[in-house]
């Protein structure tokens, strides 16, 4: 089973936040699947090349190729060409599919209403299937604390 986790971003954007995870699950060793709309995919690919002219996160999506050297893949389209065992949804999307990976983290735009009632939804199917889901705010510091 995987471990589900609701990233509820109310204090820091999707940009801001985006760059400390997957830092953080790169050094831990993880490949991950970064899914988001079409629209926002390419979005993302330019942001992380260019967020911090200090730091480098690498990454690669369709546009660019070589999907299986890709630590972190950058994808709208249910797949796993990188053996990524972290999956991170942005943007609503979802997946009927998660057994593949050992985390998957949701991030949730906390001032978007309708995409916070439709992660409730995805929080339901996803206990009822056995998987250990949790859920993480922000802080007044912009700190990750788990909550449920």
């Amino acid at each position: 089973m995987a471990d589900i986790r609701f990233y509820h971003m109310e204090r820091s954007s999707l940009e801001q936040v985006l760059p400390q995870l997957l830092n953080k699950a790169l050094s831990g060793g993880h490949k991950i699947i970064l899914q988001s709309p079409q629209g926002q995919v390419e979005r993302l690919n330019t942001h992380l090349w260019s967020y911090d002219v200090k730091s480098f996160l690498p990454h690669g999506s369709a546009k660019d190729g070589y999907a299986s050297a890709q630590p972190i893949w950058l994808s709208a389209d249910n797949e796993n060409p990188n053996g990524a065992n972290v999956l991170i949804l942005t943007h609503g999307m979802s997946r009927d599919d998660v057994s593949e990976f050992s985390m998957v983290c949701e991030m949730l735009d906390g001032r978007d209403v309708e995409a916070v009632s439709a992660a409730r939804g995805r929080w339901k199917l996803y206990k009822d299937a056995g998987h250990e889901v949790t859920y993480w705010q922000q802080d007044p510091n912009g700190k990750w604390e788990k909550k449920a």
